[in-house]
C-alpha cells in the first residue's frame, strides 16, 4: 500500500490504490472543511473525489459537476458532501454567485476543482491536494494543510 506522505516528498499511486489513499487523505485533512485539487486535465481529481466520497459511506453515483458546478452527495451520517467543478467558469462572480461563500462557511466537507479560478473566493483555512500525472497509470500526489 502507498505510503501518503506530506508536500514535500508525495506519493505515487495506481488506479488501484485510490481507495486506500482516499482514506488516508481523509485523515491528513481531517478537521478542514474546504479541500482544494489541483492538477492538469485527466489528472485524476474527479477520480479521487469519488474515492474519498466512497470512503465516507457516499452510496450514490458521483460525477463531475462541469456544468451544474456542484453537486451534492449524502455520506453514511446523512451529512452533505459538496463537490464543485469551476473548470467552466468565465469569472470568480459565477462562483460567488451560487453562493460559494455560504457552502464553504457551512462546515460540511467541500471538494474543489480547479480552485485557481476562485483564488479570491477561497477561506484562510483548507486542505490543497496536488495531483501529477507520471505515466497513464500513475499519479503522484502531495499535500499539505493552510490553517
Amino acid at each position: 500500500m502507498p505510503e501518503l506522505v506530506s508536500a514535500d516528498r508525495g506519493i505515487a499511486f495506481s488506479q488501484r490504490e485510490i481507495s486506500e489513499v482516499a482514506k488516508k487523505l481523509l485523515k491528513a485533512g481531517n478537521g478542514l472543511s474546504v479541500w482544494v485539487l489541483h492538477g492538469e486535465m485527466g489528472a485524476g481529481k474527479t477520480t479521487l473525489v469519488k474515492a474519498l466520497v466512497a470512503a465516507l459511506g457516499v452510496h450514490e453515483t458521483t460525477a463531475s459537476p462541469t456544468f451544474s458546478i456542484v453537486n451534492e452527495y449524502r455520506d453514511k451520517d446523512d451529512k452533505p458532501v459538496y463537490h464543485f467543478d469551476f473548470y467552466r467558469i468565465k469569472n470568480e462572480s459565477e462562483a460567488f454567485d451560487i453562493g460559494t461563500d455560504e457552502y464553504f462557511d457551512s462546515g460540511n466537507l467541500c471538494l474543489v476543482e480547479w480552485p485557481e479560478k476562485i483564488p479570491s473566493l477561497l477561506p484562510l483555512n483548507y486542505f490543497e491536494i496536488q495531483l501529477e500525472i507520471i505515466d497513464e497509470q500513475t499519479r503522484l500526489i502531495r499535500y499539505r494543510k493552510h490553517a
